[in-house]
Order: C-alpha cells, then structure tokens, then sequence
C-alpha cells in the first residue's frame, strides 16, 4: 500500500495521480503498486512538482513498518536517528513561512 500527499502543485500533475491513485482526500492519494510502479508514479511527482510539495509513504519490511520520501519545500523534513526515520519539524522563518 501507498499514500501520496501533495500540497500547491500544479493540477496536471494531481490528474495524472488520479489516472493511478484513488483520492480520498484533497491532495491525499491512496493505491497499491509495485516497487517498480511506486518508482514511476514518484518520478511523475518529482517531475511535475513545480512549486509544491509532496510526501510518499508506502509498506516497508523495517521495524516501523513503513518508508516514506519527501520533495519540494516544507516545514516537515526527514531525518535519519538510530536507524529510525523520523520527521524534524523546521520553525516558520522570518518571512512568515508555513507548512
């Protein structure tokens, strides 16, 4: 299983999630691939992200049970401890930033 979610990308590219994706929610895509299909529908996101920002979570076999990757600019980025993938959450800049 996978979960894409996506914020202020360009609407060609949430079409193209919802040619392979069942949205069920704004910007939250939800399908179940291969490897090699979650690999291509992620370049798709990569290549078409624009100013956006999105976040991929799929089944992984490691002790959390999940992988995810992200692109594009936002406050939630992940970072490596002990082994674990975690999320380190940014504070807002000065220009007023969000998430």
């Amino acid at each position: 299983m996978m979960v894409i979610a996506v914020n202020n990308v360009p609407a060609n590219l949430r079409g193209r999630l919802a040619v392979w994706l069942l949205e069920v929610r704004a910007g939250v895509y939800v399908g179940n691939y291969s490897v090699r299909v979650r690999n291509r529908i992620w370049s798709q996101v990569e290549a078409g992200i624009g100013q956006g920002d999105a976040v991929m979570c799929w089944a992984y076999p490691n002790d959390q049970g999940f992988d995810f990757e992200s692109i594009g600019h936002n406050r939630r980025m992940p970072c490596q401890f002990d082994g674990i993938k975690l999320v380190k959450f940014s504070p807002a800049d000065a220009k007023g930033g969000s998430d």
